[in-house]
């Protein structure tokens, strides 16, 4: 399973367990995933670590200092993002 992070901007928009489905956004090296509908995105993700499927799980939602943040679950194998 492939894991990744979103930054999410306002508590409550998603729970643990919800089913989720991303968009894709690409930037001229990079892409990056949105949770529709906006409710949170992800860090950019270097080309070779390109996201296949556009369906996951939200497993985790963290408020920290920073903000929140929303780590969900994707059927495939894990990127390597170094």
């Amino acid at each position: 399973m492939r894991k990744m992070e979103f930054k999410m901007e306002r508590p409550g928009l998603l729970d643990v367990g919800q089913k989720i489905t991303v968009t894709e956004g690409l930037l001229p090296s990079n892409y990056y995933y949105i949770i529709n509908p906006a409710l949170a995105m992800s860090a950019n993700i270097p080309f070779r670590c390109r996201l296949k499927s556009r369906e996951g799980v939200v497993t985790d939602v963290v408020e920290n200092a920073r903000g929140f943040y929303v780590t969900a679950e994707f059927d495939e194998p894990e990127a390597d993002i170094r």
